[in-house]
């Protein structure tokens, strides 16, 4: 049998992630730099096809395509529109600057998008047509598919829900606004949650300073009883299930999955996500939607959905 090979590129703040993908999807070879060494553009590039060349070459096969996945990727354009969490700063033209080194198609997009189509390609979403991801971690990403298409809108940027406004005037957010989702269900919403519910004279089995606390200490604690942690997860899945069922609204979809740090907490969340999701959602759509947990390993979604995005270009 003859297999196609794709990359995929997963470029976080921190490391920038890469796989070869068989289409089968199973990765064959990974590489890894460091994304937060990189101030000059053109530096990083180079240094980023020098591995994927010496990776393909290793494995004397031949690719159809790379993808990528990046905070802030404009579909249409190519390329990562000032993203903030990136020492790399401006406009950075990602098909422009690889067609320097390589002459298969480039395909960008944000990394939850990548996520909902590797999920939609590779993972628990190959039999559903109407779906969304929600990715939670620093930040609250959003893919979104309708009748079979991953939405990307005018700009090339549909499907940022974490940026919704749930409560006007509240928490200051990254992207420059107040009460956005973000700031309640990402990991570092949650960890303020929680030192919000403990300032207010709650005791916890957690003892550390605030600046020390992170999403799996509270994690944790939730699943071993603890009542501040406890009430910090069903405040969060106050807020995201108010989110959720706004969001099926508009779309419609058959299930919503959820992958991420803060979701690998389980029933803590999951129980309360689900009453709170069936209580808010529109009566019409009772029933016809399910939360579901993304069936993709987790060190493996990020670079699975960036090779999947290839498919987009040349299906």
């Amino acid at each position: 049998m003859t297999h196609i090979y794709t990359v995929g590129i997963d470029i976080g703040g921190t490391n920038t992630d890469m796989g070869l993908i068989r289409d089968d999807g199973t990765i064959i070879a990974r590489r890894n730099i460091p994304t937060n060494r990189y101030t000059d553009f053109a530096l990083y590039v180079k240094d980023m096809m020098h591995e994927i060349d010496d990776m393909v070459s290793a494995n004397g096969v031949c690719i159809d395509g790379i993808g990528i996945g990046a905070p802030n990727g404009n579909f249409y354009t190519g390329c990562v529109d000032n993203a903030p969490n990136l020492t790399i700063k401006g406009v950075l033209n990602f098909q422009k600057e690889i067609a320097k080194y390589r002459s298969e198609p480039v395909v960008l997009s944000n990394d939850a998008n990548a996520a909902a189509y590797g999920e939609m390609i590779y993972g628990g979403a190959k039999d559903l047509n109407n779906f969304i991801m929600f990715t939670l971690g620093t930040g609250v990403g959003s893919g979104i598919v309708i009748d079979g298409v991953l939405v990307h809108g005018k700009t090339g940027c549909a499907g940022e829900l974490g940026h919704n406004i749930l409560i006007p005037g509240g928490r200051q957010c990254s992207c420059g606004r107040k009460g956005c989702l973000e700031t309640y269900t990402s990991a570092r919403g949650i960890v303020q949650t929680f030192c919000e519910l403990r300032a207010s004279g709650l005791t916890s089995s957690i003892t550390v300073a605030d600046a020390e606390v992170t999403s799996k200490m509270i994690g944790d604690a939730a699943n071993a009883g603890d009542e501040v942690a406890l009430k910090c997860y069903d405040m969060t899945a106050h807020y995201l299930g108010i989110a959720m069922a706004n969001a099926v609204t508009f779309s419609s979809p058959q299930a919503i999955f959820l992958m991420g740090g803060p979701t690998k907490v389980g029933r803590p969340l999951l129980l309360p996500l689900r009453k709170y999701f069936n209580e808010y959602i529109l009566n019409i759509f009772q029933g016809s939607c399910e939360i579901r947990m993304s069936e993709l390993a987790t060190n493996e979604v990020a670079i699975l959905g960036a090779a999947a995005l290839v498919k987009l270009k040349i299906k």
